[in-house]
């Protein structure tokens, strides 16, 4: 796969699954703060799975810029996750136990409203986010060689 089409998967990935993020925080809003618990489970429990949706997402386009063999079926298990991220980054499975456990688990299952536990929760999401983070226009031009400047070179060369 070249290098302009994974940084295309990462730009979209990255793009949905921070909409995802952002309209996670929104919902959990609506939880209203009461100290250090929300007061309404209902939002609570939208706002991981919203943000869980998110992960799935960032990490469908890790594994598929990694090469790892999807199976044909829409709904894949955590077990499927699991495996294959612990053989390419034991820190992000670390993360990913975490999100499954905080978010999709506790959060969107059993409606946790600790505020501190929904924040790691959110906070490890984003760092599996990260991960697809796809580089800014100003660094992936520079990475252009040296020798023939391209189009695309010339162009932030005018504008830089």
């Amino acid at each position: 796969m070249s290098t302009e089409a994974q940084e295309g998967i990462k730009q979209k990935a990255y793009a949905e699954a921070m909409r995802y993020m952002e309209n996670a925080k929104e919902v959990l809003k609506k939880a209203k703060k009461e100290d250090n618990f929300y007061g309404d489970s209902k939002y609570v429990r939208m706002a991981c799975g919203t943000a869980y949706n998110g992960v799935l997402i960032a990490l469908d386009a890790y594994l598929l810029l990694k090469d790892v063999a999807m199976p044909q079926k829409k709904r894949r298990s955590i077990e499927f996750y699991t495996s294959n991220v612990a053989q390419l980054d034991k820190k992000l499975l670390n993360y990913l136990n975490s999100v499954y456990q905080v978010l999709h688990l506790s959060g969107y299952y059993d409606g946790i409203c600790d505020v501190r536990v929904v924040k790691i929760g959110f906070e490890n999401a984003e760092q599996i986010i990260g991960k697809i983070k796809p580089k800014p226009v100003q660094e992936a031009a520079q990475e252009l060689p040296q020798s023939r400047p391209s189009l695309l070179r010339r162009i932030y060369m005018l504008f830089a």
